[in-house]
């Protein structure tokens, strides 16, 4: 027991380029006081030199760097048995205009779809008739029958996105981010399952 570590693998992790990746920010450790110092033991280095945006460290890489330094250790991995680890540039601040350049091309693709999805499924046909429902006449722009249907449309988009700007309406994950989390756990299957022999040879060997 004097020589047990416990290691838990953290599944991602995302750091800038240049940097380097100690043990004790890629995974949970429990070790004998002796062995404290795993926690700054550097396993990933010269990051400025990989090319790839994606690298996965194995916990056998792991185990053989604490066994080179601790070789009698005895090292019981929990969990994930690979950390994903996302290489970024810094962040560049946006010009304005280019946001508001792709807000515009939002704003005017979002609205040409949804008028064109209208025009196919002759909405105004639609609240003419029934507007002539509701009154016996007819109308060729029925408006308190459209004014309410694109304010509800766009109520609708609210509720569904569960968003309004940065607020959150309530605490339930909506479609979108669903959907985007399916996306990350497909992603990182598709690195874990093709990951390359070239990511450990970045890792420190001291």
């Amino acid at each position: 027991m004097e020589n047990t570590v416990y290691i838990q693998m953290k599944r991602r992790l995302t750091i800038n380029k240049s940097s380097s990746m100690k043990l004790g920010e890629m995974a949970q450790i429990i070790a004998p006081e002796r062995m404290k110092d795993l926690h700054q033991m550097v396993v990933l280095s010269k990051t400025s030199d990989i090319e790839k945006k994606f690298i996965v460290l194995d916990v056998m890489t792991v185990i053989s760097k604490i066994t080179s330094r601790y070789p009698d250790s005895d090292i019981q991995v929990i969990g994930p048995s690979e950390t994903i680890i996302e290489l970024v540039e810094k962040r560049r601040s946006v010009p304005s205009f280019l946001f508001v350049l792709v807000w515009l091309l939002l704003f005017v693709g979002s609205g040409l779809a949804i008028m064109n999805f209208h025009e196919e499924t002759s909405m105004q046909t639609m609240h003419q008739k029934i507007y002539w429902m509701m009154t016996g006449k007819i109308n060729s722009t029925p408006y308190i029958v459209q004014i309410p249907y694109s304010l509800g449309l766009g109520l609708g988009m609210i509720l569904f996105f569960n968003h309004l700007f940065k607020k959150r309406i309530n605490k339930e994950p909506s479609p979108l981010e669903i959907e985007m989390f399916n996306y990350q756990q497909d992603l990182d299957q598709y690195v874990v399952l093709n990951k390359h022999k070239e990511s450990t040879k970045y890792s420190d060997d001291h």
